[in-house]
């Protein structure tokens, strides 16, 4: 097991280390639940393979993001969480800041876009949190949240790059190796790289001949080109179902820990995600949300083989308003 000091980037910035995840352990101890490893006979028939799911969607809020978003509060000086906490998310960030700053006592403002799933905004305002809507298609989210946190006095927490957050989204993976044991090939989730860094860090120590694969929507595979070029590639904001996945960049904390620890980047299409929804549904009895699904899904697919190995898949979340999620069950028959 490796615990050592932050080490900076090649932009000269501190990294976290496994040490960061192992500390973020101890402050959300309590406060974020211990969620369980699940399997699935069927999915294991299916892949040839032994398949754990890590069930992040039965989180608090409903998904791994409550872990980086209490770690990130909890850190901060008693000061600035009276003063407050602001963040830009297009949902599960967003609920994780708001639920954690009502738990913490920090209030929270929460930048969203204006088509964010209904559910999310619903869930992020009944937390407390004030709402500032703004256009994803045509408004920079960074320079309105620095701007908006500059002129209230807000500490800015982003979404995923972010070094209290990366360390707290560790923890899923810290837990899935704990309880479920070693394993072969673990799959996450890539969005702006938060949770795949986070679980690089722990399965690195923890499980050190694992190879880690980063699972991307086929619309935005900006962390696929960026792995292939050797640096952050920007693309447009991708249209898919996957939105916990919109991002349309990776960032300059979590790029060079995927850059250096990631086995691969694979991407996966929008029907493999509502084939995935239908199968958790069906056969284990869980609402999974479209971003939820882009491990398993690469595993269903074979967009990485698994076959014969013993696999460890992050669930990510299942937030899903019914409505959507009726629809895209609906779509999978």
């Amino acid at each position: 097991m490796t615990t050592a000091a932050s080490s900076p980037s090649s932009n000269g910035i501190a990294l976290p280390t496994y040490a960061d995840v192992e500390a973020a352990a101890e402050r959300i101890r309590g406060a974020a639940h211990h969620t369980p490893a699940l399997t699935s006979r069927t999915a294991n028939e299916r892949t040839g393979a032994n398949l754990v799911f890590k069930a992040e969607n039965l989180q608090r809020m409903g998904a791994f993001k409550f872990r980086g978003g209490y770690n990130a509060i909890a850190a901060l000086s008693a000061e600035q969480r009276r003063a407050g906490v602001l963040t830009y998310s297009s949902g599960n960030h967003a609920q994780a800041i708001a639920y954690a700053g009502k738990l913490l006592g920090a209030p929270t403002t929460i930048i969203m876009p204006q088509d964010a799933p209904a559910a999310k905004v619903a869930a992020t305002r009944g937390y407390g949190a004030e709402i500032v809507s703004y256009d994803r298609y045509s408004q920079d989210r960074l320079a309105l949240g620095s701007k908006l946190a500059s002129e209230r006095g807000l500490t800015l927490i982003p979404p995923y790059d972010h070094p209290a957050v990366i360390a707290g989204q560790g923890t899923a993976t810290k837990e899935l190796i704990e309880d479920a044991g070693q394993f072969d090939i673990i799959l996450v989730c890539l969005g702006g790289g938060g949770l795949l860094a986070g679980a690089l860090l722990a399965a690195k120590a923890l499980n050190p001949g694992c190879r880690v694969y980063g699972v991307e929507p086929e619309a935005g595979n900006d962390g696929q080109q960026s792995l292939r070029k050797g640096e952050i590639v920007k693309i447009d904001v991708p249209k898919t179902i996957a939105d916990g996945a919109q991002t349309p960049f990776l960032g300059d904390y979590t790029f060079p820990i995927i850059r250096d620890l990631v086995e691969d980047i694979v991407t996966v299409p929008d029907a493999a995600l509502v084939a995935a929804m239908r199968f958790f549904a069906e056969r284990m009895k869980l609402v999974v949300e479209p971003t939820g699904c882009l491990a398993a899904a690469a595993a269903f697919t074979g967009a990485v083989p698994v076959e014969g190995k013993r696999v460890g898949i992050i669930l990510s979340g299942g937030n899903v308003d019914l409505a959507s999620f009726a629809r895209f069950i609906g779509e999978g028959a």
